[in-house]
């Protein structure tokens, strides 16, 4: 039985998989709200260089961010394959482009280990460990850290 398969039986917190370049990072699946196919956003005026704009969700407009650029990786160049994870962020719904989503993972806390040192302080603000699941390593994040303006905005 694999440490996942046991995960399962022992309960734990979900987490969903997604990639972004060669790396694969989580968040709690509990602040997804959905996951829809890849659409082009509308660019906004005097937005951070992360947001590609806005999108019409249902009658809402929803802020599309290219999480590969906000974690200070080279920005995404959207195509068809890439997915947007509605996400939850204190009180405000956010689109993240990844490029897929690769997994849901049921995970207790002593599979995630603690953030190595080598980190830069902007990793070490938003990843909260590292699981080392059947030959990857998948950094969770936590939204909130990520986007710590929407917290002060929502108070």
């Amino acid at each position: 039985m694999t440490s996942l398969a046991k995960n399962l039986t022992n309960g734990g917190r979900e987490l969903i998989a997604f990639r972004i370049g060669d790396q694969e990072f989580c968040v709690n699946i509990m602040s997804v709200r959905e996951i829809r196919g890849w659409s082009p956003a509308t660019p906004m005026p005097h937005t951070p260089p992360y947001v590609l704009g806005v999108l019409n969700l249902r009658g809402a407009v929803l802020p599309i961010v290219d999480l590969a650029a906000r974690l200070g990786m080279k920005p995404a160049e959207p195509t068809v394959r890439h997915v947007i994870i509605v996400a939850q962020i204190a009180d405000r719904i956010v689109g993240l482009l990844v490029e897929a989503v690769s997994d849901i993972l049921t995970v207790t806390d002593d599979i995630i280990q603690p953030t190595p040192d080598v980190s830069s302080d902007f990793e070490r603000t938003f990843a909260r460990g590292v699981l080392a699941i059947d030959k990857r390593m998948i950094c969770l994040i936590e939204l909130e850290a990520i986007f710590p303006h929407m917290e002060s905005e929502a108070a």
